[in-house]
């Protein structure tokens, strides 16, 4: 597997998720990748992925991880995410939960592209090297006419509800709708001041951003990208409204 059709399959993933994506991005002291941005109502969330296409017997180590955060810091970027072919260091792994840094391994990039099968839509020849590498003889995958479906897809009815989830203006609205609803509720049984009922709905805004999110997005990664950009973009919404 080379490193450039790695990078590709990553990039592709991260396109489809919706972030703008530059690779073999440059910096004055290092080349990153991949360098993803995602555009929000409060700014720019950016992520920096390193692609390893090690073997199985090689680990990413430390020192990788050390390096990407320089990376991270210098480019002010909200995430870091490390991919490799093989596995990491017990070390690695430790500074990777401290720092909240996203490792991917060997069986994480099978699982994503399992995940992100039916959004692969792109010709075979680009991608059936990179999904065969990955996966083994025994996977639910099936590859014809160009494209990636599972034996056993999930049901029409299912998916039409996923994808309503992955709207981002439908899951802010649900998000600010909600807030104010639970907080009129709370009202009506418990006379509270202004600033309290101010204070109750960023916390249910918080709480849906990151807990509605999963239903339309199954990747950690993308989870928590895409719920900090409707809980930030709620928040927004929820000042105003309690301004006026």
């Amino acid at each position: 597997m080379k490193k450039e059709k790695l990078v590709n399959f990553i990039a592709k993933i991260m396109e489809e998720s919706g972030f703008k994506v530059y690779k073999d991005f440059r910096t004055s002291r290092h080349v990153v990748d991949i360098y993803g941005v995602i555009p929000t109502a409060v700014g720019d969330l950016s992520v920096v992925v390193a692609c390893k296409n090690y073997d199985k017997k090689w680990k990413v180590g430390l020192d990788v991880l050390k390096e990407m955060e320089m990376v991270a810091k210098n480019l002010k970027a909200s995430k870091i995410v490390i991919v490799t072919t093989s596995d990491y260091t017990k070390q690695a792994l430790n500074y990777a939960a401290r720092k909240n840094i996203k490792l991917i391994d060997r069986a994480g990039i099978i699982s994503l592209a399992e995940k992100f099968s039916k959004r692969l839509q792109a010709p075979e020849e680009e991608f059936h090297d990179e999904i065969e590498s990955y996966t083994p003889k025994e996977s639910n995958f099936n590859i014809k006419g160009g494209s990636l479906s599972r034996r056993e897809p999930k049901t029409p009815i299912f998916e039409q509800f996923r994808v309503l989830f992955q709207n981002l203006f439908f899951l802010v609205l649900l998000v600010v709708g909600i807030s104010i609803g639970l907080t009129q509720l709370i009202e009506t049984f418990v006379k509270l001041d202004d600033r309290i009922l101010g204070i109750l709905k960023i916390f249910f805004s918080f709480i849906l951003s990151y807990g509605i999110t999963p239903i339309g997005e199954k990747e950690k990664m993308f989870i928590l990208l895409r719920g900090t950009v409707v809980f930030f973009i709620s928040l927004l919404i929820l000042i105003i409204i309690i301004l006026i």
